[in-house]
């Protein structure tokens, strides 16, 4: 696309809308902005310098004013809005930032989706990458825009997205040459309607692969698994639970990798700090990433074993008092959470509620009845979790009235030798702006109770 004299529209002014508008401007298109927040309310929009009659905050602009050759969505913001639709119905061509992003860059780029385990994954992938010696750049739904970090980065580039599927409803060229799709569980349902329609927006990832990409999928999610023979690209699979001829699977306790009869060892779980099955997911996913991008296996390995996790996904934050403190703010949908809650074996008191994504917390509640003893809830959330779990028959369910509440109440409940896990089963919305503003306090209130005089 030529972009001088092009009209581009940037709706969402956060730090994607942001990160789109300064890319944009060095492009040379004319950039306009808006948001329904005042711009009292969007931190950093005046330093991109737009003029008044560029920057439309508070209220919806009028696209016959505007005439827009192309929309950039930041994924925060839904296709439903009016704006959107009346763009759509224009024929105004529409994309995700992530697109933009990438428009003009030739790095080789590793995209993770996936319901969970994304951040992980494309944490430790970024962490391979780096063994390479290549410039690297680890972005996308992880926290950084795509848009404000690619520049100048050429064909030895690798770019590691984590791809949310709010940003691959609007793919149009945008090319993954390793695409990894970890699971599908339903998520999100408060934006896409539908599972299958959910499933659409993550398989985009696939969409302009070629015969030399590759694509890495979950064996053991059969959504994901009946994916392979439908797409262009060359299909690893990966499974923690099956031994696969072609693959890379668990043999005992290693991790090997098979091809045509042939199978290399590539690490001991043993030796790995992450813990639970659905991180052998993540693990092996990452480690099919890295061999494609040029990484030894004993490279591997070694970058396997000094990995020690990401921050706000089943965090240690130590043990006070002989009880084990957890940290799984991440853990924002009920998938999420049972995976974490799985991954231990200590007697459990439960952190869980927020903002609810129109998700069902039956089957969550089933398995917080066999894992956790103390059950403490909080959050918009709270009275149809409550509901929940009594018609599971989760015995012990305390109510919270505040964050902090939440935390002093847990902390009453356990005793030396148990383990008080923040995983929610919601956003953060109600209560916070991010997962990571609530896994933060979380951390600073259980340090500062440890800290009172006894």
């Amino acid at each position: 696309m030529k972009w001088m004299n092009k009209r581009v529209l940037v709706i969402g002014a956060g730090l994607s809308g942001q990160a789109a508008v300064q890319k944009l401007q060095q492009l040379g298109a004319e950039v306009f902005l808006t948001d329904s927040k005042v711009l009292e309310q969007l931190a950093g929009v005046e330093k991109l310098g737009l003029d008044p009659e560029h920057l439309l905050v508070g209220s919806a602009p009028e696209l016959e004013k505007i005439k827009p050759d192309l929309m950039v969505l930041s994924p925060g913001v839904s296709p439903r809005i009016p704006l959107v639709q009346e763009g759509i119905s224009r024929k105004v061509s529409v994309w995700s930032e992530v697109e933009l992003g990438m428009v003009d860059c030739p790095a080789f780029c590793v995209g993770v989706t996936g319901t969970n385990g994304k951040t992980t994954t494309t944490t430790l992938i970024g962490e391979l990458a780096k063994r390479t010696g290549r410039p690297t750049v680890v972005a996308g739904n992880i926290g950084v825009a795509l848009s404000g970090q690619v520049k100048g980065l050429g064909e030895k580039g690798l770019v590691v997205a984590e791809l949310s599927s709010f940003q691959l409803e609007f793919i149009d060229k945008f090319r993954v040459h390793v695409a990894i799709l970890l699971n599908l569980t339903p998520d999100h349902l408060d934006r896409h309607g539908t599972l299958e329609a959910y499933f659409e927006a993550k398989a985009q990832i696939f969409k302009n692969q070629t015969a030399q990409d590759l694509a890495i999928l979950n064996w053991d999610d059969p959504i994901v698994r009946d994916l392979g023979p439908k797409l262009k690209s060359r299909v690893l699979y990966f499974s923690p639970t099956s031994f696969l001829s072609d693959g890379i699977s668990l043999q005992e306790d290693q991790i090997v990798y098979a091809e045509k009869g042939k199978i290399i060892p590539i690490i001991d779980r043993q030796k790995l700090h992450l813990r639970g099955a659905h991180n052998l997911e993540n693990v092996m996913a990452a480690a099919a990433a890295a061999k494609a991008f040029g990484l030894s296996w004993t490279e591997i390995a070694k970058g396997l074993t000094e990995f020690k996790g990401v921050e706000h996904r089943e965090e240690i934050v130590g043990t006070f008092d002989g009880v084990l403190f957890v940290n799984d703010s991440k853990g924002t949908n009920t998938d999420a959470a049972t995976k974490a809650l799985l991954a231990f074996e200590e007697p459990m008191v439960l952190i869980a509620g927020g903002k609810n994504k129109g998700l069902d917390f039956h089957d969550f509640m089933k398995v917080v009845r066999v894992k956790v003893k103390s059950l403490v809830l909080l959050g918009l959330a709270a009275d149809e979790m409550e509901q929940a779990a009594r018609d599971e028959g989760v015995e012990t369910i305390i109510r919270a009235t505040t964050f902090a509440d939440a935390v002093e109440k847990a902390i009453a409940e356990a005793v030396p030798g148990d383990l008080v896990l923040l995983s929610p089963a919601c956003t953060s919305w109600d209560m916070f702006k991010s997962y990571e503003e609530r896994g933060e306090l979380f951390k600073e209130l259980v340090r500062k109770h440890y800290r009172k005089p006894m």
